[in-house]
């Protein structure tokens, strides 16, 4: 068990830094170049241990990538150059890499098993085995496919019509990844829309996909061609700087590269409408995903509630949210935020109880949570649970706790910020 021991030894966290690579972008990339024909070579990689493990998991299928800390070069060979795995494919802590490699499996002929660390052996299946069996895949796993480890037999796919029970983008783009190897036109109707990474990516990579309102068309038998791929930073880690600048006194933090995607940019509307002082200037270069500056400095905030269609715009980003709103001056409520139950752990619980221990008013409720502002946090020892964004939203919260924080299990972190201690300690000497 890893512990760390923070204190707030600091006049302000001040300066810019450029957060890695967008977490969801890196997966894509991995996996359109490994089905694509051709070179891709993928730029501002994070290679993070989730990203890595999808690396690995193709590299066992067959595919040769090459990989430094500049660049990836994928050299991919067409989904029917996928081979049948001698191994079992370790997903690790990465629920993106078991969801979307399910629904790349089902339509490719042959054999293979996933499995994952004991958080993803938690973390329900059904909601992307139940479509996949119904296009055709054979799947099987514990308790009838609910829990890892996964069988995938796969091939001859028939197109289906599915609507999302969930607003999940893990879901729609297992659905997807299938679809393009399905006879016929997919089709996804999403309750709510979700990230769409990969309906940028398909395009990317010469394909075709459509959208109307709610609806999202996608033809089988596509052919893909690689391609370059820069990746912009990931809002999500970006959160944490965004958060810290806002709470922790005499504080002036840029964020350069940050993507800007508009499904993923619920944080900046919260932020916004809590008060913050903010700037964001917008690239005019970038077509694939949107990126540009976000810089933030000590705000005065204010409670808020969020809910409804915002959610899926910033689920990952609610752990540091709470701890942003126990600063923030009367109540805010957090609704329809079920997703974060079947996350790295149940992250409504784990934030409710870490920042208990840290003295915040906050209570969880069946869908989210309820946090009143104004309390002083005082330094104690906590734990990530082995959870990255809760490892991240505690280190942000021992900056403006009175004594010292020691985190337990900060090793998390490595998931999706291999560098985040480093930026910290970089700001504070700003």
């Amino acid at each position: 068990m890893d512990l760390i021991t923070l204190n707030t030894k600091n006049r302000g966290l001040k300066g810019e830094i450029a957060v890695p690579g967008d977490k969801s972008i890196s997966h894509r990339s991995i996996m359109f170049g490994s089905i694509a024909n051709g070179k891709t070579t993928v730029t501002n990689f994070l290679l993070g241990d989730d990203c890595l493990s999808t690396i690995a998991c193709f590299r066992k299928l067959g595919v040769l990538i090459e990989q430094n800390e500049k660049e990836v070069v994928i050299h991919g060979k067409g989904m029917e150059a996928l081979q049948e795995p001698k191994d079992i494919l370790d997903v690790g802590n990465s629920g993106t890499t078991i969801r979307l490699l399910t629904g790349i499996l089902s339509g490719l002929p042959f054999h293979s098993t996933l499995i994952g660390d004991s958080s993803i052996g938690k973390r329900p299946m059904t909601r992307v085995v139940a479509p996949l069996r119904e296009m055709g895949a054979k799947i099987d796993g514990r308790e009838d496919g609910k829990y890892t480890p996964l069988s995938v037999r796969g091939g001859n796919l028939q197109s289906i019509t599915y609507r999302l029970p969930v607003a999940s983008a893990q879901v729609k783009s297992a659905i997807l990844f299938a679809g393009l190897n399905a006879d016929g036109v997919t089709k996804i109707i999403e309750p709510v829309p979700t990230r769409d990474h990969t309906e940028r990516m398909i395009q990317r990579f010469g394909g075709e996909i459509s959208r109307k309102d709610k609806e999202i068309f996608v033809e089988g038998a596509q052919k893909l061609s690689g391609t370059d791929i820069h990746v912009p930073g990931d809002i999500s880690s970006a959160a944490f700087f965004l958060v810290a600048g806002c709470i922790v006194p005499n504080s002036k933090i840029s964020l350069n590269n940050v993507g800007l995607n508009p499904t993923r940019t619920g944080i900046l509307d919260v932020l916004h409408n809590m008060g913050a002082c903010m700037e964001i200037h917008k690239n005019d270069t970038d077509v694939f995903e949107p990126t540009g500056t976000i810089t933030v400095s000590t705000s005065d905030l204010k409670g808020t509630t969020i809910e409804g269609e915002i959610i899926p715009k910033l689920i990952d980003e609610i752990p540091i949210i709470a701890l942003l709103a126990t600063q923030a001056e009367g109540e805010t409520v957090i609704k329809d935020a079920h997703e974060l139950k079947v996350k790295e752990t149940n992250r409504i619980d784990t934030v409710v109880t870490e920042l208990k221990k840290l003295g915040a008013d906050i209570q969880a409720t069946e869908d989210g949570m309820i946090i009143r502002g104004g309390k002083k946090l005082i330094g104690t020892k906590v734990d990530s649970h082995g959870d990255h964004r809760i490892g991240m939203m505690l280190a942000i919260a021992a900056q403006i706790c009175e004594g010292e924080l020691i985190l337990q299990n900060a090793k998390a972190i490595s998931v999706s910020y291999p560098s985040f201690f480093e930026h910290l300690n970089a700001l504070s000497n700003g």
